[in-house]
């Protein structure tokens, strides 16, 4: 069974543990523990460089982390952020997807419902892990989505779609705790929350 069939085993029966990771050490730490995954996330920008958002994450630092990060994790599924601009177009999103892969990341992840992008991904056979409710690569400002019958709806139908392109897992951020659970009971992938 490959990582992706083990997550979406989980799926109403355990809780699935994915923890962030941008080195070495914390990955080997982690991958010593046995969570289910590990996030090597575009959040580094501000956690390990020190800016206010995630805008200024580019692939050359994905791609290093994700490296420093697979030395340490031997057993334990690696995903990637792809930074923001790297999916703008279908053709960006392969060639970057891929050197993440490469790099050593198992699956991708990517916020936001981009279905060409994720269409594609999926075909290339990466594994892609979707992103709803706050969103840091387009955010204004840092706060609880969905709160709005209007928003959470589109939330909602977003993570349907996601679902319906294949990808293996959600992550649901700063969304309501009732959004979280229609979510989870509405689509067949599981859901992973972060504030949610």
């Amino acid at each position: 069974m490959n990582f992706v069939e083990k997550i979406r085993a989980k799926k109403g029966k355990e809780k699935i543990i994915m923890l962030t990771a941008y080195d070495y050490q914390m990955a080997k730490l982690l991958d010593e523990v046995g969570i289910d995954l590990i996030l090597v996330g575009d959040s580094l920008g501000m956690v390990f460089q020190g800016h206010p958002n995630t805008k200024s994450v580019t692939m050359e630092h994905m791609v290093y982390h994700i490296e420093a990060v697979a030395r340490g994790a031997k057993r334990t599924p690696i995903i990637g952020d792809m930074p923001i601009h790297s999916y703008d177009t279908v053709e960006d999103a392969l060639r970057n997807a891929k050197r993440l892969i490469e790099a050593g990341a198992h699956g991708v992840k990517l916020e936001g419902l981009h279905s060409k992008v994720i269409s594609a991904l999926i075909e290339n056979q990466i594994p892609v892990m979707g992103h709803v409710g706050m969103l840091p690569q387009t955010a204004e400002t840092y706060r609880v989505r969905g709160k709005k019958r209007e928003e959470a709806e589109r939330i909602l139908q977003d993570a349907v779609e996601l679902d319906k392109l294949g990808v293996f897992a959600i992550v649901l951020e700063c969304i309501p705790e009732s959004l979280a659970k229609k979510i989870t009971e509405s689509i067949n992938a599981p859901t992973i929350g972060i504030g949610a």
